[in-house]
């Protein structure tokens, strides 16, 4: 018996790609007569870190507001697992099981350490944060998951002795750690990051941007930050704004050496380094 010949048996298959954990399609913000952001895309894939980059007034701040829901565009459209988002506002996050940091540390001030990072934990938990903080009634293991939630948070981001300090007590960069905390305390797949290194030494900004890049093991990055040695060290992905419109996308290497964004954004700091090589 002979059999036929593979080689000489066409096949047809479809390939279908994932969509992203998370995109913005084509956004676009106005504030009165100014347009903050035009027509502008992003995307997060599993595992990789997508860095956002550009001049001060750019519209880095505009777009991470856009999509953590604080901002409405005038156009364009969110999309989380290639779902459209609509109508979407900060609180409906961690439920999507997408987590965000601010500029400051957005830390409550009359609530210890741990308390402020069983906030970021309280999605798992049936209760939830409240009934913990006010010794409502509840089970005492869904406290107990609460709280182990925040520790190991804590424990991964080397904030865990200072569980019961207050944060106004505590160095600003050990505030960030906490902030961070919160973040990953709710477990997300996607992880937005505005400005995580503003306040930091070098020594904090390397050790930020070894941790966030080990992150990636277990969710996707949106990392928004003016500091250009940490954004081109970790960052699998760049996108470049310039006055609200995207002026370069693509790898770190790609992207450094484009000329709208050594006009726009390294201008003669970087053609200096250059120089110095």
């Amino acid at each position: 018996m002979t059999l036929p010949d593979r080689s000489d048996t066409q096949t047809s298959t479809t390939v279908r790609e994932s969509p992203p954990l998370f995109e913005a399609r084509g956004i676009s913000v106005r504030f009165g007569g100014l347009t903050a952001l035009d027509d502008v895309s992003l995307a997060a894939s599993p595992s990789e870190i997508h860095g956002v980059i550009g001049p001060n007034g750019a519209g880095k701040t505009t777009l991470f507001n856009v999509c953590c829901g604080f901002v409405a565009p005038d156009s364009g459209t969110l999309y989380r697992g290639g779902r459209e988002l609509a109508d979407l506002r900060p609180h409906q996050l961690s439920g999507m099981g997408i987590a965000r940091t601010l500029q400051g540390v957005g830390l409550f001030a009359g609530l210890t350490v741990l308390e402020n990072v069983m906030v970021g934990a309280d999605r798992f938990h049936r209760s939830g944060f409240t009934s913990a903080l006010f010794a409502l009634p509840r089970s005492a293991a869904d406290e107990r998951g609460l709280r182990e939630s925040a520790r190991g948070a804590m424990r991964e981001v080397g904030v865990e002795s200072y569980a019961s300090r207050m944060p106004s007590s505590l160095p600003y960069p050990v505030q960030k750690k906490v902030a961070l905390a919160r973040a990953l305390a709710a477990a997300p797949d996607l992880l937005l990051l505005d400005e995580p290194a503003s306040g930091l030494g070098h020594d904090e900004i390397v050790e930020l941007g070894e941790f966030v890049r080990a992150l990636t093991d277990r969710m996707a990055v949106i990392l928004v930050d003016h500091h250009m040695d940490l954004v081109m060290s970790i960052c699998d992905r760049i996108t470049v704004l310039d006055f609200g419109k995207v002026v370069a996308h693509g790898s770190p290497d790609a992207v450094r050496n484009e000329p709208a964004v050594i006009d726009a954004y390294l201008g003669e700091q970087a053609r200096r380094g250059d120089q110095d090589e």
